[in-house]
């Protein structure tokens, strides 16, 4: 388990974390949510002890090893990825300390062997429980679930871009399997097949899962308690991100309901004290009610964002056909990235454009938006098409000596300074932040900048790569509304499946050098490909086990046998530690009791009703002393049987 007690932290005059109190448990499936800014990737950072607090404590219970990965890797050293990945699990160190006891035993005398064969034999443990014989075909098998080709493995980590270094950081923290994985926005760089692979392959992960993520569908899939950081403390609900939205919006009405009861009880007990303030014989009883008055708790209520309603410009209607490919390819060099692509667009669809990284997805989104030629066929544009193209590069056309505010006021457009600062507080800038240049903007804020510009734009076809990478929550659900409410034709790549889900009724997959259309949403899109392919699971299993056999042969590694031993020693462990384990889950559910009777009889302590009679606060404080010795004789339980359990699995290691 983690502990998290009274954490406390401020950037500057910022309060990030207000004496929070948090637990994660074990083998748990945590999602962090909460507006930019409020402390999710600082919260990862500090459990994993990469960022220093300024008060409490987080406490790891027993011997949990934790990593974490962050959002963009920039720098990894010059190896190749396989040795890479070896070196940073270990892998490597291993290797050579085998191969150098080998040697010793070969000359040892008799009096030294035993301790050399027993470290040999501790080094050989911890080879094969980092499956160090099947490493090569293990590395293989994530590589190319994370999207890598099997040639990258021979490349250096340092050739592959910002997003390709990210993804090795996540393969190594898949095959180390550490006991508390972190993870700060996994999906950026995924495209969705990487994105449906990580989620299965997380599934049945055996640790802790604690993320961070924009994207909604994953966070479905893969958690099941979601804790929400808000005004410096976390608020935790226990299901995916859907059930947080419900719960949510539930505990709001039920705090509302609160807030108003406050607030009539308040107003009575201030009316007394007023009436009978001056009053000798009612003294005592003011001075209770003021009392009373000190005792109540503070509700916060989480203000609703400013709605903005943002629209794109259209005011000139196309033609029936908008574009049209006859026969399309491209190249590059000798490299043909599709060839023959019949593809025709009408009027006021939305098409959503999908494939793995380096399928051509942006190739074929420039060609439709004339920004690049295409090497052979033929490119139609329809009548009175206006065509506007947000791409990955969009924010290099920005002028760096203009404020953001100047900038956008480039764009020719009826709208006013107030509806501009609007749109401009949509996509996160406001106050003095459209002051700033564009030179000193990150590559995230220039994007939004060149996206607003967009916006702006007088347009009745927009063609968008990727446009939603910046965004966050609530920026793009907004910006979702605009686009599903655009009367023009759209044409988007995105890897954001809800975005796509609720957006797109039409998808277009870009594989193997060709185009396949769907008619439909992301999710019949999903359906339709497994229909299509469902031999290929089983073929994909006979690859797997061809490619582990030659990698076990090479080592002279009898995997059959091997897997027999461990299933043996696994079977002898979950005996001996049976009862124990189930010790472990018994004392858990009586702390969550305990901290649940504390909590309600801290909130009774808390009612003015209550407070005014004597007998029951007596009663009360004395069930809650008890209910506080019960609950630190558990926790010391707990702990005892915790490091019962670590001692028999050292034991067994």
């Amino acid at each position: 388990m983690i502990y998290v007690r009274d954490l406390s932290h401020s950037f500057g005059d910022k309060v990030i974390f207000d004496s929070v109190s948090v637990a994660f448990k074990d083998r748990c499936r945590v999602g962090i949510v909460g507006n930019n800014g409020t402390g999710k990737t600082t919260l990862l950072r500090m459990i994993s002890g990469i960022q220093d607090y300024d008060k409490g404590n987080i406490e790891i219970i027993g011997k949990r090893r934790v990593d974490m990965l962050e959002q963009d890797i920039i720098d990894l050293p010059d190896l190749k990825v396989l040795d890479y990945l070896k070196e940073r699990t270990g892998i490597t160190e291993l290797e050579i300390e085998m191969k150098r006891l080998e040697k010793e035993l070969q000359k040892a005398h008799e009096d030294d062997y035993d301790q050399l064969l027993l470290k040999f034999q501790e080094a050989s443990d911890r080879f094969t429980y980092l499956e160090g014989y099947n490493f090569t075909a293990i590395c293989g098998r994530v590589l190319k679930g994370l999207g890598f080709r099997d040639s990258d493995l021979e490349k250096n980590c340092n050739e592959f871009s910002g997003g390709l270094k990210t993804r090795i950081g996540l393969a190594y923290l898949l095959i180390s399997k550490p006991d508390i994985m972190l993870l700060d926005e996994p999906t950026n760089h995924l495209d969705t097949e990487s994105m449906e692979w990580l989620e299965s392959y997380l599934k049945d992960y055996p640790g802790s899962i604690i993320t961070v993520s924009h994207d909604i569908r994953f966070q479905d899939k893969i958690t099941t308690e979601t804790y929400e950081i808000f005004n410096g403390k976390i608020n935790t609900f226990s299901g995916n991100y859907s059930y947080y939205i419900v719960e949510k919006e539930r505990r709001l009405e039920a705090l509302k309901k609160e807030l108003e009861t406050q607030a009539k009880e308040i107003k009575q007990i201030e009316d007394f004290i007023e009436r009978f303030r001056y009053k000798a014989s009612k003294a005592a009883q003011v001075q209770s009610r003021i009392k009373m008055l000190e005792r109540f708790k503070e509700i916060k209520i989480e203000g609703n964002a400013k709605s903005v309603n943002l629209k794109f410009n259209h005011s000139t209607q196309s033609g029936q056909s908008v574009i049209k490919l006859d026969n399309v390819g491209h190249n590059y060099g000798n490299y043909k990235v599709f060839e023959n692509v019949n593809l025709e667009l009408t009027r006021g669809e939305k098409v959503a454009v999908v494939g793995v990284n380096g399928a051509g997805k942006s190739t074929l989104s420039a060609i439709i938006a004339g920004y690049l030629e295409q090497t052979m066929g033929e490119r139609v544009v329809g009548h009175k098409v206006i065509p506007a193209y947000f791409s990955q590069s969009s924010s290099d056309s920005l002028n760096k000596e203009n404020t953001i505010f100047e900038e956008i006021n480039t764009v020719k457009t009826s709208m006013v300074e107030g509806e501009k600062r609007d749109l401009l507080g949509a996509f996160l800038f406001s106050g003095a932040d459209i002051n700033k240049k564009i030179g000193v903007l990150s590559g995230g804020e220039r994007s939004r900048v060149a996206l607003i510009k967009l916006l702006m734009n007088d347009t009745n076809f927009l063609i968008l790569d990727e446009p939603t990478n910046h965004l966050d929550r609530s920026t793009k659900e907004i910006f979702q509304k605009a686009l599903l409410e655009y009367a023009g034709t759209i044409l988007i790549v995105s890897h954001d499946r809800y975005f796509l889900d609720k957006l797109a009724g039409r998808i277009i997959e870009v594989k193997d050098g060709k185009i396949k259309d769907y008619v439909g949403d992301y999710s019949y899109f999903i359906w339709k490909r497994e229909q299509d392919s469902e031999i290929q699971p089983q073929e994909m299993k006979k690859d797997t086990k061809a490619v582990e056999s030659v990698a076990e042969n090479n080592t002279g590694y009898k995997s059959k046998e091997q897997k027999r031993i461990e299933a043996e020693k696994r079977k002898e462990l979950n005996q001996k530690t049976k009862k124990i384990r189930e010790a472990i889950v018994k004392s858990e559910s009586d702390i969550e009791k305990f901290e649940n009777l504390k909590q309600s009889f801290e909130n009774d302590l808390c009612n003015p009703d209550i407070l005014t009679d004597g007998e029951k606060v007596v009663t009360l404080n004395i069930k809650l002393k008890e209910t506080i010795e019960l609950l630190e004789n558990e926790m010391s339980n707990w702990e005892e049987l915790t490091i019962q359990l670590e001692e028999i699995l050292e034991e067994e290691k």
